[in-house]
């Protein structure tokens, strides 16, 4: 057991890490933030607009999420960062208790493809709402950002398309990094919001090698790993993220962004990953289904109409606890909002409970028996495909 607390005075946050597992190597940490403390490694569900789709943030603190996200674009076309900033901040907007984060803006803005136009200043493009032309620059995500007050906020960078040349991915890799740094001289909330980088340079490793290098260099309160979950193979991923953890300080919190599928959260933990988001959960949830721990099902087939038992009995979400596979079913075909509620509650919390899991086998030093174990029983092979 070991405990090391570290701290950088002008951070508003501290990371303390409390145990490394024997077997694995894999840690457990927690983060303190100006909204509370939170254990890692942890999934944070997404709020895309400051509200986690048909959850309210009672049921989220309920189901014993930690940070949650919401997005800086969304929220800058509507309702405007200054409303959110007049309510208090977006903790106070949405009336949740916990830490938030909020990402760049940047993948928004690069998925509009041919929407949009990038320059070294930043990325001019249309509005999706009205055909309004909007500019986003590193300076004007940060504050943007400033005025919504999560806890944790995010550098502009690009996230490229899979694949890409290495030309074009050199190019993008450094002009981000020259945006992540001159979106550090433009935060405006250093003592009260952490500022995190993001490692980018595609699938290709010493891009990758390089970017965290520079990141470091400039200095975050934490650092993310981006531009990966798009379209690659399992096995280029996980070749992605631990090419771009390899050189970020041990000391510091590590956020892989957009993963939220299980085989994938535990191979992040397995690298010292201590944050995952994804809006996988209740996307899945929408479209009728689930995870579970004998692996994903589709709740709205033929097998289910007479099945009463729980949707999963390992479980211990208010789902699982009151309502029968037949009842979900019934609700899908119906295209019932409750039942969509109903999924989506369970999706959240069994990512959640997943890496609850994945933090106590750790610190019973066991972690990769947990994580070979839990793949087994979901179906997996041993490679976690």
């Amino acid at each position: 057991m070991i405990s090391v607390i570290l701290i950088n005075m002008r951070s508003p946050i501290r990371f303390e890490i409390t145990h490394v597992c024997a077997q694995s190597g894999a840690r457990t940490g927690i983060l303190h933030t100006p909204h509370g403390d939170v254990e890692t490694p942890m999934f944070m569900p997404v709020g895309t607009q400051a509200t986690v789709k048909f959850l309210s943030p009672e049921e989220l603190y309920a189901l014993g999420a930690g940070v949650v996200l919401a997005n800086t674009y969304h929220l800058w076309l509507q309702p405007g960062e200054d409303i959110v900033d007049k309510a208090g901040g977006v903790q106070k907007f949405m009336n949740y208790k916990g830490p938030m984060l909020t990402d760049s803006g940047g993948f928004q803005v690069f998925s509009l493809a041919d929407a949009r136009k990038i320059s070294e200043e930043g990325v001019l493009f249309k509005n999706p709402k009205n055909g309004d032309r909007l500019f986003l620059s590193p300076e004007k995500s940060i504050q943007i950002q400033n005025a919504i007050g999560a806890d944790i906020i995010m550098s502009f960078d690009e996230c490229i398309p899979y694949p890409a040349d290495y030309a074009y991915a050199k190019a993008s890799m450094e002009r981000t990094l020259r945006w992540a740094e001159r979106g550090k001289n433009a935060h405006r909330k250093p003592e009260t919001q952490a500022l995190f980088g993001i490692v980018q340079g595609g699938d290709y490793a010493d891009l990758r090698h390089y970017s965290a290098e520079k990141l470091v260099e400039i200095g975050f309160d934490g650092y993310a790993i981006g531009g990966t979950s798009v379209g690659e193979d399992k096995e280029t991923m996980v070749r992605m993220v631990r090419e771009s953890a390899e050189l970020l300080p041990y000391d510091k919190p590590r956020y892989l962004m957009g993963v939220g599928a299980v085989n994938d959260l535990l191979e992040a933990v397995s690298m010292n990953i201590d944050m995952c988001d994804c809006v996988l959960p209740t996307r899945l949830a929408r479209h009728g289904t689930l995870m579970t721990s004998e692996g994903r099902i589709s709740i709205d087939k033929q097998k289910y109409s007479e099945d009463f038992r729980p949707l999963d009995p390992a479980c211990d979400c208010y789902t699982c606890r009151n309502y029968t596979r037949a009842y979900l079913r019934h609700l899908a075909r119906a295209k019932e909002g409750f039942g969509t509620r109903l999924l989506s509650i369970h999706n959240v919390r069994f990512l959640i409970k997943l890496m609850e899991d994945a933090r106590q086998a750790i610190k019973e030093d066991r972690f990769l028996d947990f994580k070979n174990e839990t793949l087994a029983s979901m179906g997996f092979d041993q490679r976690g495909f």
